[in-house]
């Protein structure tokens, strides 16, 4: 849903990249800073339940996911190894922004809500799932992707709404969103899973896959 804007938002960026790249600034390095700030605004803020500030300073860095694929495509460094940690650490951010948010829940002087931690806990491994089975189906040969709440979906909806939760000092509408990312992010593994299944049984190479190689004949035969 949110890629139609991808467009949009590379221009905005541009010149950010672009001034990086003359100061000799490497896309790793903006991966890494930017995951790191990413995990520390949102472990620091999130359990005190400052979420608007925790939010405003997660989006500072969060645009560096794209601002490190920019400098990659532009500079021409683009590698595996590049595609690689810049998916690793995305887990990782996405993993500290739904962590904060399992903290606050459990801490008494925040929300000291066991079943919004849960809930939320349960929205952070079915977003975690869901880019696995996209990640393992493709390592296959095969295509999983799509579904209701794909990642820019997920990290938006709860950021935005995070936001506007705190700022107007209504909690419910954080936990709306969250209750609503568990439940689409599950919906979503289910997609995929479903789509992998009809994939193999479609193509009768795939098949096999999983299949033991047939046993070498008995030489007492």
């Amino acid at each position: 849903m949110l890629n139609r804007f991808r467009q949009f938002w590379t221009k905005v960026i541009a010149p950010i990249a672009n001034l990086l790249l003359k100061l000799g600034v490497s896309a790793d390095a903006v991966t890494l800073v930017g995951t790191l700030g990413v995990s520390a605004a949102a472990l620091i803020f999130f359990p005190r339940g400052q979420i608007w500030l925790g939010v405003v300073i997660i989006t500072c860095f969060v645009f560096s996911d794209m601002i490190d694929g920019y400098m990659a495509r532009t500079s021409g460094t683009s590698s595996k190894w590049g595609s690689y940690l810049d998916s690793t650490l995305d887990r990782l951010g996405d993993a500290a922004i739904f962590g904060g948010l399992v903290m606050y829940y459990a801490n008494a002087n925040a929300g000291d809500s066991t079943l919004m931690a849960a809930v939320t806990l349960w929205a952070l491994v079915m977003g975690a799932t869901t880019s696995y089975a996209r990640a393992k189906a493709e390592s296959l040969g095969l295509k999983a992707s799509g579904g209701l709440a794909e990642r820019a979906d997920r990290l938006v909806s709860v950021l935005v709404v995070g936001f506007f939760s705190d700022v107007f000092n209504l909690p419910i509408l954080l936990e709306i969103v969250l209750w609503a990312l568990a439940v689409a992010s599950t919906i979503t593994v289910i997609q995929r899973t479903l789509g992998v299944r009809k994939q193999v049984l479609a193509d009768p190479a795939n098949a096999g896959l999983d299949t033991p190689p047939p046993a070498e004949p008995d030489a007492k035969s």
